[in-house]
């Protein structure tokens, strides 16, 4: 088959088989989920029938992972995650330098050489933010402190995993492996301290620099009218800041989309991007968990049926145990500890990075990569069984005083950044309803439109006495006039204009000259939409187009008969 037609067997293959057992498995019951992971087991190599490409499937899944990341990099701030930094950081950290020690104690009791034991630990510690978020939306707890402390803590998963796949190769001879290619020229202090400059320099630019110039290329591209554009822009934006941040920084793409997420999040195009980007989202993360499902062999179940127990018994009740006792060590109620256990109760994407450098090392035996994939399968399965016992389990726990006041003070952080959030969004808001209030030709305009509209606007003052416009030049911009006052001379007559009326717009559609002097009689603050940006508005809303010929008709008139003198006049 040609590489073409492959490509379009894998995405179809996967996606009809992802959407026949996903509703199959919703009407028995189970999460959906589990039917994408068994579409993947149906078209992977160990079972009979069609073969789609697992390296291509991987790829697409990769962008899956790279928008759902995005997209919750758009709910999130960079405050946000520095208020919970207290928890998650030493929490993430303790938790992973645990579960890696029961991870080697496992294998080495299985014969295993201390390298795969700490490669195996390392892979069994680390959980899916993919798989986490996918439960907290379902649940509708991204945005609780719980949900946020959640996720901090993954992401700080994340960034230690960066550090791991460094270190791994500078190791491996040490541990009994071969670093080969992997292999970092120079010293190894060296190039941690280059690893954590690059890490650091990555955030540090994504904190800076990301807030301030990602919003205003989408402004610019917000200002052109174009929803493909705005749509194009928005997957720009994702992939090329997690590409760009993969190759320039050494981070992973899903974090570097995270970030490119967060930065955008303090603008108000932050809903627009995350509705514009959800479908993506939700097509290619599917694509995500078909791609697991085709790496898992079923056929480890049999021929090592107790060593896949007991990875999945660390995965989901050591992992979960440690997770509890961290965060109830740290001063967090029952239902935080509770809520971190069940987001880490699965093994995801970064697992199967560090498995295949383990085995390509010669760190971990093939076996190792196979129970792990092994684990991740079921246990992503049950992830949303766990999260059901959590309800269950808070339900039947006596509520109790201990961690509350502390979770208060951090629920209280969130809420005053939420407020913050809010009374931005409320004062856009705002301006949208003085929009239409001030200038009522807009009231037909739908929100979108609106939203355009004041984006197209420029802010103009003029001086008591300066001329704005002026008889005989071409036309380069129509005015409208929010707060001070204007004075029209045309045909002899001085017309006053105040706030809430507009001028200059009639040249604009006839493309004949100014027809009058327009001097401000007062300090005025004016919206100006330039030549081009008002014909092109104008022709994308023919309604907006009937009410302006109309007005135009209306004042024709009124300038050929002479009008009253407070009649607005063309400019």
């Amino acid at each position: 088959m040609h590489d073409e037609a492959l490509l379009i067997a894998t995405v179809a293959m996967a996606f009809v088989l992802a959407f026949g057992l996903g509703f199959l498995a919703y009407h028995l019951r189970l999460p959906p989920l589990v039917g994408y992971l068994l579409a993947g087991v149906a078209l992977g190599p160990f079972t009979p029938g069609f073969v789609a490409d697992s390296g291509m499937a991987g790829q697409l899944a990769e962008m899956g992972v790279i928008l759902l990341m995005f997209g919750v990099g758009l709910h999130f701030s960079a405050a946000d995650l520095m208020a919970v930094r207290w928890i998650a950081v030493p929490g993430a950290i303790g938790q992973i330098l645990l579960a890696t020690l029961l991870g080697t104690g496992m294998a080495m009791a299985w014969g295993w050489s201390l390298g795969a034991g700490i490669v195996l630990g390392l892979c069994l510690s680390v959980a899916s933010t993919v798989v986490l978020l996918r439960a907290l939306e379902d649940r509708n707890q991204v945005t609780s402190a719980n949900g946020r402390i959640a996720v901090g803590w993954l992401i700080v998963e994340d960034l230690a995993m960066v550090l791991a796949l460094v270190l791994l190769p500078a190791f491996a001879e040490l541990l009994g492996g071969q670093a080969g290619e992997h292999a970092a020229e120079g010293n190894l202090l060296v190039n941690l301290l280059i690893t954590l400059g690059k890490v650091a320099a990555f955030v540090t630019v994504a904190i800076l620099l990301g807030p301030k110039l990602v919003p205003w290329l989408l402004k610019q591209v917000a200002r052109t009218g174009s929803r493909e554009l705005f749509t194009l822009s928005v997957l720009a934006v994702a992939l090329g800041i997690a590409y760009g941040s993969a190759k320039l920084f050494g981070v992973s793409f899903a974090l570097g989309a995270f970030f490119a997420g967060v930065v955008l999040s303090e603008s108000h195009f932050s809903h627009r991007a995350a509705a514009d980007s959800l479908p993506l989202q939700d097509a290619f993360a599917i694509l995500f968990f078909v791609s697991v499902g085709m790496l898992f062999d079923p056929s480890i179940l049999i021929r090592e049926p107790l060593a896949v127990l007991a990875v999945l018994l660390l995965i989901i009740i050591g992992k979960s145990i440690l997770a509890f006792l961290i965060v109830i060590i740290m001063g967090y109620p029952k239902s935080t500890a509770l809520t971190v256990s069940a987001s880490l109760a699965q093994i995801g994407e970064f697992s199967f990075i560090l498995a295949g450098l383990g085995v390509s090392m010669g760190l971990m035996p093939g076996e190792g990569r196979d129970l792990i994939l092994a684990g991740a399968l079921l246990s992503i399965t049950l992830n949303p069984l766990a999260f059901g016992a959590v309800d269950r389990l808070l339900a039947w726990m006596r509520r109790g005083t201990y961690g509350e006041k502390r979770l208060a003070r951090l629920q209280g952080q969130l809420a005053e950044l939420r407020k913050r959030t809010e009374a931005r969004e409320a004062e856009h808001g705002l301006q949208l309803k003085n929009l239409v209030e001030l200038f009522p030709i807009f009231a037909d305009l739908d929100a979108q439109a609106r939203e355009d509209l004041l984006l197209l606007f420029r802010p103009r003052t003029a001086a008591p006495g300066e001329r704005i416009i002026r008889k005989g030049d071409r036309p380069d911009a129509a005015y409208f006039i929010s707060k001070g006052g204007v004075q029209v001379s045309v045909g002899g007559r001085e017309i006053p204009l105040g706030p809430g009326e507009f001028f200059g717009e009639m040249a604009l559609l006839s493309g004949a000259r100014r027809s009058a002097d327009v001097t401000a009689t007062d300090y005025c603050q004016l919206l100006m939409l330039d030549q081009r940006e008002f014909r092109t508005f104008v022709a994308r809303h023919p309604r907006l187009r009937e009410h302006l010929d109309e007005l135009a008709a209306q004042r024709s008139a009124m300038n050929r008969d002479g009008a009253e003198p407070n009649s607005v006049p063309a400019a």
